[in-house]
C-alpha cells in the first residue's frame, strides 16, 4: 500500500514520500546528483529524442543544486511535484515523474511527465511509479484530472499511459519544443471518476 508522509501548511505539505515495498518516490536532493549524472549520462541517446533540447551545463553539478532548488519552490508554492523514482531497499535512482502544471479553482488538473533510466527501461517500474503516483493525485493532492501528452511516435510512453487507464482525448499540433523542433502530440486524461486499475505490463 501506498503511504505519504507530509505536513499540511495551507494544504500544501512541507515534504513528500510515497512508497511500497518496491519502490520509493521523493523530492530530489543535492546527493542524488552522482546517480542522477550516471544515470542520465549514460542514457542520454535514449532519453534525447524524446525531452526538450539539453543545455551544454545540463549535467553539470551546479545546473543540477539550480534544479533541486526550483524544484523546492515549486513544490512549496504548490505548481508541481518533482519526483525521484527509486527502487528499495538499497535507493537505486530509475528515472523520474513530475506532476506538474497544478491547477486549482474550477480546474482541478495537472500534467504529468516521466523520464527512465535507459537499462531500467521495459522492466514495468514506470508503470509501477504511476500507480502509487495516481492515488496519491486523486487523494491527496485532491485534484480531478490528470492530463500527460506524448510524441505518437513514442509507443512504449501510449502503451503505458492506456495500460494505466489514460484515455486518448486529442491531437495537439506543434504542442511541445522537444529536442530543437516544434513536435506534434497525443492528449490522454485520466479523470478521479473513472480511474482503474491497469493490468500489468512492463514499461
Amino acid at each position: 500500500m501506498a503511504r505519504s508522509v507530509f505536513r499540511f501548511l495551507s494544504r500544501q505539505p512541507e515534504s513528500v514520500e510515497i512508497a511500497n515495498e518496491d519502490y520509493l518516490l521523493r523530492l530530489p536532493r543535492y546527493a542524488d546528483y552522482r546517480q542522477w549524472y550516471q544515470l542520465r549520462s549514460a542514457s542520454r541517446s535514449f532519453l534525447e529524442p524524446w525531452e526538450p533540447s539539453w543545455r551544454t551545463d545540463e549535467m553539470t553539478e551546479g545546473a543540477f543544486r539550480s534544479r533541486v532548488i526550483r524544484n523546492e519552490q515549486e513544490f512549496a508554492s504548490g505548481q508541481a511535484v518533482p519526483l525521484f523514482l527509486f527502487r528499495k531497499p538499497d535507493e537505486t535512482l530509475l528515472g523520474g515523474l513530475t506532476i506538474g502544471h497544478i491547477r486549482r479553482g474550477a480546474a482541478q488538473n495537472c500534467m504529468i511527465g516521466y523520464w527512465m533510466g535507459q537499462k531500467y527501461a521495459g522492466q514495468g517500474h514506470m508503470h509501477a511509479a504511476l500507480q502509487l503516483t495516481i492515488p496519491y493525485i486523486f487523494s491527496t493532492l485532491e485534484l480531478h484530472r490528470i492530463e500527460a501528452a506524448c510524441i505518437p511516435e513514442n509507443t512504449r510512453s501510449i502503451r503505458l499511459l492506456e495500460k494505466a487507464g489514460f484515455e486518448r482525448e486529442g491531437y495537439l499540433r506543434q504542442y511541445l519544443k522537444i529536442n530543437g523542433q516544434w513536435r506534434d502530440h497525443l492528449m490522454f486524461s485520466l479523470l478521479s471518476a473513472d480511474a482503474v486499475p491497469s493490468r500489468n505490463m512492463p514499461l
